[in-house]
C-alpha cells in the first residue's frame, strides 16, 4: 500500500517563521492563521468527510488536507495526484473529486475519510483546448448539476475562429455523449465563479487584457442570470473601453456590462459568498474575492491586487471594499491569494499559491467594554 505523505503544521510558528502574518491588516475582531502548508494551492474544495482538497498550477499536484483533531489546523497533507498538467481546478460532486488539467477532466473513485495516494483517477473528457496560455481553469457544478468550465482566450488579445475560446462552457456528465455547450461568451479569462444563494445567477470574475497601460482596463466582476450573454471580449473591456484593435469589429453585438469594475490588473481569481460564515451579518451577505495581483504593472505605478476584497450590495449598487491586505510590501508581494472557501466550521479559508499555504480566518467579537 502506498504510504501517506505527511506534513505536520505547528500553528504557533507561522510556517516556520517565514511568513510575516503581522503585516496583514484585517477588520477588528478578525484573526488569520496558517491552516496548512501546501505546495502551490489554487482552487479549494471540501468533501462531506471534512477533507479539504487543493489543486495547483505549477506543482502539477492535487493535495488532500485533513484537520485530524478538529483544532482548526491541518496536521495531514497528502499528495493524491501528481504529474498532471496545471491541475488548478477541482470540484466535488456526488462524492467524487473532479480535476481539470488543461484539456483533460478526471474523476476520482468514491471519496472516503481516508482517501490517499492510492486513489485511482478516470479520464472522463478530453475535448478541451490544449493551449497553456490561459489553459489552467477552475471548475464547479452549478445548481443545475452541470459542470461549468471557463475556457480562456489563447492569447492576450485576439479574435479566434473557434467560438469555444473566451467563454464559459457547461458539460452534462449525465448525458450519453459528452459535449460542451456555451453558457457565457466574450469572457477573456475567468478563473473564479459561484452562484448567488438566492436567485442562482452565475457570478464570475474576469481578468482584463494587458498592454493598454498601467491603469486600463479594469478587471471585472460579472453576473450572468441566463445563458447566451456576451461580456465584450475582445471588442471592449471593463466599463465600455473599446479595444484599439478589435473594437470596430463588434458590429451589432450587444454586451453585458460588468456588475463591478475591480480596478486595473488586480487579477481576480476565486470568489465565494459568505452566507455560511460565522462572521457579522454584513460579511455573510458579501462576496469575497481573491485578488491574485498584477504582474507587469510598472514600478512607478505600483502593483495592484494582492489582497482579498468584498463586493457588497448597497442602495447605490455593488461597492468594493478591502477585507485583507498586506501581502504587498514596498511593491513586492510575499503572498498571492488564489481562492477563497467557506469551511463547514464557519471560518474562511484562503489559498496562497506564492507563500504555499492555506490560511484560516476567524472572527471573535471583542468582550471589552
Amino acid at each position: 500500500m502506498a504510504s501517506l505523505i505527511l506534513l505536520i503544521v505547528n500553528p504557533s510558528v507561522n510556517a516556520n517563521g517565514r511568513l510575516p502574518l503581522d503585516k496583514l491588516k484585517l477588520p477588528p475582531g478578525f484573526s488569520i492563521a496558517i491552516y496548512a502548508e501546501v505546495e502551490n494551492p489554487r482552487q479549494l474544495a471540501i468533501d462531506d468527510h471534512g477533507t479539504l482538497y487543493a489543486g495547483s498550477r505549477s506543482a502539477g499536484k492535487v493535495h488532500a488536507i485533513r484537520d485530524l483533531d478538529q483544532d482548526g489546523f491541518a496536521e495531514q497533507v497528502t499528495v493524491i495526484a501528481q504529474d498532471l498538467l496545471m491541475p488548478s481546478g477541482i470540484a466535488i460532486h456526488d462524492n467524487h473529486l473532479f480535476i481539470a488539467a488543461v484539456d483533460k477532466l478526471y474523476r476520482s473513485a468514491p471519496l472516503s475519510a481516508t482517501t490517499g495516494t492510492d486513489t485511482p483517477l478516470t479520464l472522463i473528457f478530453s475535448g478541451l483546448p490544449k493551449d497553456r496560455h490561459h489553459g489552467w481553469k477552475f471548475i464547479d457544478f452549478g445548481p443545475d448539476d452541470l459542470m461549468y468550465i471557463p475556457v480562456g482566450a489563447p492569447c492576450n488579445i485576439c479574435l479566434s475562429d473557434d467560438p469555444i475560446y473566451a467563454s464559459i462552457q457547461t458539460l452534462d456528465l449525465g448525458a450519453e455523449s459528452l459535449s460542451l455547450q456555451p453558457f457565457a461568451l466574450g469572457v477573456r479569462n475567468s478563473v473564479g465563479f459561484t452562484w448567488h444563494p438566492n436567485d442562482k445567477a452565475l457570478w464570475f470574475t474576469d481578468n482584463g487584457r494587458d498592454h493598454l497601460g498601467d491603469d486600463a482596463p479594469d478587471c471585472e466582476l460579472n453576473i450572468a442570470p441566463e445563458r447566451g450573454l456576451h461580456f465584450g471580449y475582445p471588442y471592449e473591456h471593463g466599463n465600455g473601453l473599446r479595444d484599439p484593435e478589435f473594437g470596430d469589429a463588434a458590429g451589432n453585438l450587444r454586451f453585458r456590462q460588468p456588475a463591478l469594475a475591480l480596478g486595473p490588473h488586480v487579477a481576480p481569481l476565486g470568489i465565494t459568498f459568505g452566507e455560511q460564515l460565522t462572521f457579522p451579518e454584513a460579511y455573510q451577505a458579501a462576496l469575497f474575492i481573491a485578488e491574485h495581483g498584477s504582474w507587469n504593472r510598472s514600478a512607478t505605478a505600483g502593483h495592484t491586487g494582492h489582497r482579498v476584497t468584498l463586493a457588497q450590495s448597497t442602495a447605490e449598487g455593488l461597492v468594493q471594499t478591502v477585507f485583507i491586505e498586506g501581502w504587498l510590501q514596498n511593491n513586492k508581494a510575499w503572498g498571492r491569494p488564489a481562492d477563497v472557501l467557506v469551511h463547514p466550521d464557519g471560518s474562511l479559508l484562503i489559498a496562497d499559491d506564492l507563500a504555499n499555504v492555506i490560511y484560516r480566518v476567524t472572527y471573535r467579537q471583542s468582550t471589552a467594554s
